[in-house]
């Protein structure tokens, strides 16, 4: 685990941010997600890796209340969704999002703030000035003017990422915020993440690339439709809870003892 990391040896012992219990999920009778169950502690930067078709994504959506659940209760903070709300960031997939629509880069991010407004209330100076920091974290300070349907696919998922900061949130999900941008993105996009992380808040990362866990998570859940592993990245992605995971289909594994 990388020295910038702290130590969450211990992190089992504090607070639950998200608790998830016996959670399922199916399509056509088919269990997308199955008996889940599984305790994030608050604090922690974690990947959610395992192969296409492992679940990585509709735990996150159902985990959030935006697909159904078979079965299965969530909690955040000790509370349900409906209470806890306005502690939840959310990125969801670019790919899931109508770039086309007709706006501007920084009303997409003051969207952000209705939860907090209301959808009655116009945004402010004040909400402009939030949005236009969330930009200038993200690298955009320059294009809030812009039409989304203009930008880059880099620059669109820094949008939403910006999105997600000006809710202040205690809790981020993020799906695959990596996905199809280009390297200078995807390092930017890392350091936002590991600030936050610094600042206390907890971040859930649906990735894809193993060879990056080590270095980007400080805890990682490893998903094969059930939990194969959760825990510190240094005890839980191991080799073993690899193989165990992608059916021995990776061909790369790596362990900090040097096994592959």
């Amino acid at each position: 685990m990388p020295e910038r990391f702290q130590d969450l040896h211990a992190a089992g012992g504090a607070s639950l941010a998200l608790a998830v219990d016996d959670l399922t999920v199916a399509y056509d009778e088919k269990p997308a997600i199955w008996d889940i169950d599984l305790n994030v502690p608050e604090g922690v930067l974690m990947g959610v890796v395992g192969p296409n078709g492992a679940g990585k994504s509709t735990l996150i959506k159902a985990v959030l209340n935006l697909i159904p659940r078979a079965a299965g209760t969530v909690s955040f903070y000790g509370k349900p969704y409906e209470r806890a709300r306005s502690l939840v960031g959310y990125v969801p997939q670019r790919g899931s999002v109508d770039w086309d629509f007709p706006t501007s880069v920084l009303d997409v991010v003051m969207m952000g703030l209705y939860g907090k407004l209301g959808w009655f209330r116009r945004p402010g100076k004040r909400e402009r000035e939030s949005a236009q920091y969330a930009l200038e974290q993200v690298g955009l300070a320059d294009l809030g003017d812009r039409q989304i349907s203009q930008l880059s696919g880099g620059q669109q998922q820094r949008t939403f990422l910006a999105r997600a900061l000006v809710q202040d949130a205690q809790i981020y999900f993020m799906d695959e915020p990596f996905a199809a941008v280009d390297a200078v993105t995807e390092n930017a996009i890392v350091g936002i993440l590991q600030a936050l992380n610094r600042r206390g808040k907890t971040v859930l990362v649906v990735h894809h690339d193993l060879q990056t866990v080590e270095q980007y998570f400080n805890w990682v859940t490893l998903l094969n439709v059930e939990v194969i592993a959760s825990g510190p990245t240094a005890e839980a992605f191991t080799p073993d809870n690899l193989r165990r995971t992608y059916g021995g289909r990776v061909s790369f594994l790596h362990a900090a003892n040097g096994d592959v």
